[in-house]
């Protein structure tokens, strides 16, 4: 290859266009900053998936209720169990698709919920099928942030022209002697 030819550009090469990258979105990868590479059909995709996974849960949790029925341990803990379970699911809800939206300032917080949130997985399910309505999950806060970095690196880029040396004003400038 001559020295002024172009060296090959993409994953098989290992070189990465310059600035901020796009952080991959879990089931759509990067393919949310264009709408290209089946965007639609992932999103449809991923709406269906999750609705499916929190039926089935469903089903799951209603077998475990009748086996306490079966266990006959009594109508006060069947109802603790249902009220757990809605409640965690409810909590569970909003803290994902509150984190579609934002990220946590605190973290300690998050991962004291995270047992909650396991709990709960209904409601997770049930957002990130709601919010695949809408976009990929998370996709407004990561669209926000890569924007953001992107006009960073571009300012950045654009006051570093040039010879830094070779920007002196007119008062700095000494007449040349003759």
């Amino acid at each position: 290859m001559s020295e002024n030819s172009e060296a090959p550009s993409g994953p098989e090469s290992g070189s990465t266009a310059p600035g901020p990258q796009p952080e991959p979105i879990r089931f759509f990868g990067t393919t949310w900053v264009e709408h290209d590479g089946h965007y639609g059909l992932r999103r449809a995709g991923v709406a269906l998936g999750s609705l499916a996974a929190a039926v089935a849960s469903c089903f799951v949790l209603r077998f475990a209720y009748q086996g306490l029925e079966i266990a006959d341990v009594g109508s006060l803990v069947g109802i603790l169990v249902v009220l757990m379970f809605a409640i965690c699911s409810a909590v569970a809800f909003r803290k994902t698709w509150e984190g579609f939206s934002g990220r946590s300032a605190d973290q300690a917080r998050e991962d004291s919920l995270r047992g909650l949130k396991t709990i709960g997985f209904i409601g997770s399910l049930l957002a990130y099928f709601f919010r695949s309505l809408l976009e990929a999950p998370g996709e407004k806060l990561r669209r926000t942030e890569y924007e953001a970095a992107l006009a960073r690196y571009a300012k950045r880029r654009s006051t570093r022209t040039g010879n830094p040396a070779g920007r002196k004003t007119a008062k700095a400038r000494k007449p040349r002697r003759k």
